[in-house]
């Protein structure tokens, strides 16, 4: 009997104790703060801006004046009288095609002209002696006639045998060479006055009551990636493609040196209609099928919290996104960091992180 009361006596030793030790570790548990230490982000106070309203194109540069030099008649290469690249004056001669044929017939066709004109004055006097009939005077002015006419026919022959550069500019690459048989338009080479540049692009008729001429427009190219070049719309077309249902527009470019006519081009168009925006680092946004995010940081009671609202976005413009709802002015967003967020977190703002 006696051995029975000392086990349960052991027994209510062993689980008095063990349940004291639970209850003291509970106990300090109880006490303890198992908050979440606040997340560190970096954030941004959106700002209200002015921005142009701006449409986007693209586009190929375009000589104003640019040709590309085709033979007007068919024959042999004689001479080339200047160099792929070289600058040249309206009416230089660029290139010669055989003319022997039509210098022998302007030759005789001089001397029938002289001939002609000696035997009109000899009927012109004797016609007022009344010494001929008025029948031999008109056949010896019709004579003349001809005689002029044909000797115009052949310096017409011959200055289709001379190329010659219709303006001043560069010329391209020259495509034939001295003792080549060429056919009549056979490319010779092109010819692009560089002083004047323009743009022709397209953009969707929609925008057509908004489009005028002397809007201002800017150019970016893959050649010139950190330059922006200016210009001038300068016309609109009259109709609209039934195919693309765009609209066709021509600008010409203030400054355009370094570019050439066939460069694709990125242009910008200043519709001259600015409008008032919430703007936010792009960074602040979030993408999701469910929508764009930002966090929005709030005060509490115990520090900073953020909440995330669903916004809609606008345009971009350097480093900025435009809010076109779902923001305010003067409300702080995070900008760093919002993977580690979710709704009602407590985070404390980094100062030195710098955003745009």
């Amino acid at each position: 009997m006696r051995a029975y009361l000392l086990v349960g006596f052991l027994l209510i030793l062993i689980f008095g104790g063990i349940s004291g030790y639970v209850y003291n570790t509970f106990t300090r548990f109880a006490g303890m703060d198992f908050t979440p230490p606040p997340i560190t982000v970096a954030a941004a106070v959106a700002k209200t801006a002015t921005w142009p309203t701006e449409l986007q194109a693209v586009g190929t540069i375009r000589a104003a004046r640019g040709a590309e030099l085709s033979a007007e008649t068919s024959g042999e290469i004689i001479s080339i009288a200047v160099d792929s690249g070289a600058q040249v004056r309206a009416g230089d001669l660029l290139l010669t095609i055989n003319d022997s044929l039509e210098q022998a017939s302007r030759e005789r066709q001089e001397a029938n002209l002289t001939l002609a004109r000696l035997l009109h004055e000899r009927d012109a006097s004797l016609i007022n002696q009344k010494s001929i009939p008025q029948s031999q005077y008109d056949r010896s002015r019709a004579d003349l006639d001809s005689a002029i006419a044909q000797l115009a026919e052949t310096e017409a022959r011959l200055e289709n045998k001379r190329i010659t550069a219709p303006f001043a500019g560069t010329a391209g690459i020259i495509k034939v060479k001295v003792g080549d048989y060429i056919e009549q338009g056979t490319a010779i080479t092109t010819l692009q006055d560089l002083s004047e540049l323009e743009v022709d692009f397209s953009v969707p008729a929609r925008y057509f009551p908004r489009l005028r001429k002397g809007l201002d427009i800017t150019v970016y190219t893959a050649a010139f990636p950190q330059r922006a070049f200016h210009g001038t719309l300068q016309a609109v077309d009259a109709r609209v493609d039934a195919g693309t249902r765009n609209i066709s527009l021509r600008a010409n470019l203030t400054d355009s040196d370094g570019l050439l006519p066939g460069m694709f081009t990125r242009i910008t168009i200043d519709l001259g209609q600015p409008v008032n925006v919430v703007t936010i680092p792009e960074t602040a946004v979030s993408y999701s099928l469910h929508g764009n995010t930002v966090y929005v940081v709030e005060a509490g009671e115990n520090g900073l919290r953020v909440q995330p609202r669903v916004v809609v976005t606008g345009d971009t413009r350097a480093g900025k996104i435009a809010v076109t709802e779902g923001r305010r002015g003067g409300e702080q967003v995070v900008t760093v960091g919002q993977n580690k967020l979710y709704r009602g977190a407590q985070v404390v703002i980094d100062e030195t992180v710098q955003l745009p």
